[in-house]
């Protein structure tokens, strides 16, 4: 860890040196444990109240709001003469491991309980889950900032320097948790893990406030302090400017990680990666903020600041031209991702110490304006996960966002520029220099990055645009011109329910009376190009079909599309915009003869929801006697085995999985006769004539059970051995497939 520079010459600061020291040891571990945390317990709640966009701003904005009213109330509690920083931040870590080494339990107990509630109580919920540890956590740093700024004097470099090494410690923690802590060891042990770094750094600031004795206290009389710094600028202007620098930079994180998981497919180690960089800048930009604090005059310091602003443009302006044209590279086009991620979060990390530098006094009333500022701060952060993650995606596409974005950068950049003491030449410059960044962010943009997704998505340099692209708060997705439908960059289906032209495996939903009587009531979980559920629907035998669907992008694209568009009026069908997961636990009378999901690619981030042994449980429940659990695997033979072990009986049918607690009867001739009725649209998918006669006895044949295409569990399960299941707890395949263990 980089250690804190002192002047030489400053009394003071030396006598303070030892303790700075320690306390900055002490907080950048004590950041590690809170990043496990906010990782593990957004899965967990995920898993409870569903991955869909609505949850995830909900458990992102709670757990935001709880660290904002932990900074209030860390605040508050500064202004006391006779607070002990150390004693008190001991006793915070070892109260935040006791609930962290309880939390899976209580979320899971209590998920239970109120998974029937409508959105604005879950929401609720939430804020009430995460409240306690997260006020605990919000708490530290105004509380040490006060501690800090009191004994050097110096506000900007005090916040600097411990939002530094917190927010270091956090990067730090997440890249610890994509590649050793989830794929190795999963959720429960990585909150054992937090608990046991917060016992440790708790046990450790109380021997240090113990070893410190009197002098440990800023207000004692062995301890002397740098002169009180003035502020240059008034609270309000700081306060709305923290705010408005909390909006931008979530709204960057968001923007970033959005386009860094359509390049990847949207797998787990894009947001892993994202956030690592992020943080990692955030901790490095307030360094380097709070040493130019304490080294430049604070007219310079101003000045500086509104130079960082106009460099976060020029990082957030070339961000989407190079991704554009530099896709090519394949996985290296994440390397460049993650480094710009860097640089812009590096800008704007900067932005919180300096304000503090220019709004705040070192007086008694420290602790409790750095509280404010960082709510400010932090309520910016919470309505930048809601306006843009929520609302802005789904009127907004990512070069729209990328250019409002950049227009208030610029904003922000001439507000700080205005705000300065300097000449009107000066200004003016500055200024210029500001309008003229946004002028060619916008222009590179328009001219450089008109075919971002079509690059990305195909690591190359596209010579042809989507025909259809769809793009809201539930994902990307994107139709080839063969009618390839792609989700968040990654193969989800195709347009096609002829089965004599089979270039999707469009076999599989035909297949629904092979290994079911008389599947009457069928729930599918996933409706991506429709071609599934125009296949099921039409089946003689279907009186109703229950489709579950998280994105309703899918729906803009089936209206447009021949083969599929009688769906949206098809009296049989009723289409639910929910999580599947959720869903389920949301109707737990619900009962269907056969549930089917062709589930996405079992390594892609939050599929072991749909995966694990507990949602294959799930599932179980809402079978009627005989019914049937059909699946996709992708292949991945932990899933398969996981299937085979959890239901009585069952098979890999291809890719899928064909499950049931009853023993399954495949009947071929009942399939022959279904498949002689079948008819789509009122045109019969077999004519009468010898050709049809001979291709669907070819088909047949292609299916008996003594043939490759179908495993019986037994043959499975002895092939399979030594395979881990997948569980929710060790998430399957999702953060071991992208670093090659699977």
């Amino acid at each position: 860890m980089t250690a804190v520079e002192l002047p030489a010459d400053a009394p003071a600061q030396r006598f303070a040196a030892p303790r700075v020291r320690v306390l900055c040891i002490l907080f950048f571990f004590s950041g590690f444990p809170a990043l496990i945390y906010q990782l593990t317990w957004q899965r967990s709640l995920f898993r409870i109240f569903g991955v869909n966009s609505e949850s995830v701003t909900i458990i992102v904005t709670a757990f935001m709001l709880g660290l904002g009213l932990g900074s209030l109330c860390g605040g508050w509690i500064s202004r006391r003469t006779n607070v002990k920083p150390l004693l008190l931040l001991g006793v915070i870590e070892l109260a935040t491991a006791a609930f962290g080494l309880a939390s899976l339990q209580i979320f899971e107990q209590v998920g239970a309980m109120v998974a029937d509630l409508p959105l604005p109580a879950l929401a609720a919920i939430n804020l009430v889950l995460v409240l306690l540890p997260t006020l605990l956590m919000g708490a530290t740093l105004p509380i040490l900032v006060s501690y800090l700024a009191r004994m050097t004097g110096q506000i900007g470099d005090a916040v600097g320097t411990l939002y530094f090494v917190n927010t270091l410690g956090a990067g730090a923690a997440c890249l610890v948790c994509a590649t050793l802590i989830f794929p190795f060891l999963g959720m429960h042990e990585a909150v054992t893990i937090a608990a046991g770094i917060n016992l440790a750094v708790g046990a450790g600031a109380i021997a240090a406030h113990i070893l410190s004795g009197p002098g440990a206290s800023p207000d004692s009389q062995t301890s002397t302090k740098a002169p009180d710094t003035q502020p240059i600028l008034g609270m309000g202007p700081v306060v709305l400017l923290a705010m408005t620098g909390g909006f931008i930079s979530l709204s960057y994180e968001i923007y970033l990680f959005r386009v860094m998981s359509f390049a990847s497919g949207s797998s787990s180690l894009a947001f892993a990666m994202t956030l690592y960089a992020f943080l990692t800048g955030i901790a490095v930009g307030a360094r380097k903020a709070g040493q130019s604090c304490r080294t430049l005059a604070p007219q310079d310091a101003l000045r500086q600041a509104a130079r960082d602003l106009i460099w976060a443009n020029v990082f957030g302006a070339i961000f989407l031209p190079l991704m554009t044209q530099l896709a090519w590279v394949g996985a290296g086009v994440i390397g460049i991702a993650v480094a710009i991620t860097y640089l812009i979060a590096r800008q704007w990390g900067a932005l919180l110490p300096y304000l503090s530098q220019f709004g705040i006094a070192t007086d008694e009333q420290v602790g409790q304006r750095t509280a404010l500022l960082y709510f400010a701060n932090i309520a910016g952060c919470a309505s930048g996960a809601i306006l843009t993650g929520f609302v802005l995606t789904d009127y907004l596409g990512i070069r729209q966002i990328a250019a409002m974005l950049l227009v208030g950068g610029t904003m922000a950049a001439l507000a700080l520029i205005a705000l300065g003491q300097t000449t009107a030449q000066e200004r003016n410059r500055l200024g210029y220099l500001a309008i003229a960044v946004l002028v060619f962010g916008l222009g590179a943009s328009a001219l450089l990055s008109q075919r971002l997704l079509e690059n990305l998505q195909g690591k190359t340099l596209a010579d042809h645009d989507f025909p259809h692209i769809v793009e809201n708060h539930s994902g990307i997705i994107t139709v080839d011109a063969d009618g390839t439908v792609f989700g968040n960059g990654m193969y989800d289906g195709r347009f096609n329910t002829d089965l004599k032209s089979d270039r999707n495996g469009i076999i599989r939903p035909y297949a629904l009376s092979l290994f079911h009587p008389a599947p009457r009531q069928v729930l599918m979980i996933g409706l991506s190009s429709g071609s599934w559920a125009q296949v099921i629907a039409n089946n003689p035998d279907v009186e109703s079909l229950t489709i579950v669907e998280i994105n309703r992008g899918y729906l803009e694209l089936i209206a447009k599309h021949e083969d599929v568009r009688s769906i949206l009026n098809n009296p049989k069908i009723r289409i639910v915009e929910d999580d599947g997961r959720r869903w389920l636990r949301h109707h737990p009378d619900a009962r269907f003869d056969a549930v089917v999901s062709n589930t996405t690619w079992h390594f892609r981030a939050n599929i072991t929801n749909l995966l694990s042994s507990e949602f294959l449980g799930l599932v179980q429940q809402h079978l009627k006697p005989g019914g049937i659990f059909f699946y996709n695997t992708t292949n991945s033979r932990r899933a398969q085995r996981t299937g085979c072990t959890v239901f009585s009986h069952g098979a890999r049918f291809l890719n899928h999985m064909v499950l049931s607690q009853t023993p399954i009867a495949w009947d071929h001739d009942r399939w022959r006769r279904t498949l002689e009725t079948y008819s789509i649209d009122g045109k019969p998918e077999f004519a009468s004539d010898d050709a049809d006669r001979a291709r669907l006895d070819a088909l047949i044949a292609d299916f008996r059970q003594d043939g490759p295409t179908i495993e019986p569990c037994p043959q499975l399960l002895e092939a399979t051995t030594g395979q881990a299941l997948v569980t929710d707890d060790n998430m399957g395949t999702e953060w071991r497939y992208f670093l090659g263990l699977e």
